[in-house]
């Protein structure tokens, strides 16, 4: 059998149990070994140079997949700032020891900015950002 058939086998035998095992590791191993035995079919270098064919491409493709995650925007799905910021609420009057807002059906801590003073009674209010799970809210 030919080192190029050898090689794609192993790299499409690596892309399969990529897809039985969790991760992505394996993708670029396998797609490294199928690029090189089509090298070695076109072409016929020695040994030495095939491994180090193969290895630039391994360290290609692991470049190009760790690239393109750092890339990525972190997601802001579930983050109690992704759909709060901007919406109006009600600032409920004080009957604990810390202030409480109301923002559709939902009661969340809150702080108003270090300028306000706090109002009394129930004031709508407009949510200026968030701070952990406390919001920032400014009288409008």
């Amino acid at each position: 059998m030919e080192p190029g058939l050898i090689w794609i086998l192993a790299g499409l035998l690596l892309l399969v149990a990529e897809l039985v095992l969790p991760g992505v590791f394996l993708l670029w191993v396998g797609l490294a070994a199928i690029g090189t035995g089509a090298l070695l079919l076109v072409a016929t270098p020695g040994f030495g140079a095939a491994v180090l064919f193969f290895l630039a491409l391994l360290a290609g493709g692991v470049w190009f997949g760790l690239g393109r995650r750092s890339k990525r925007p972190r997601p802001t799905v579930n983050t109690p700032g992704s759909g709060l910021i901007g919406r109006t609420g009600t600032l409920l009057p004080g009957e604990g020891p810390g202030l409480r807002v109301r923002v559709g059906d939902s009661d969340w801590p809150a702080r108003l900015p270090r300028d306000q003073r706090v109002p009394e009674g129930p004031v709508p209010v407009r949510v200026e950002g968030v701070d952990g799970t406390t919001l920032i809210v400014r009288p409008e």
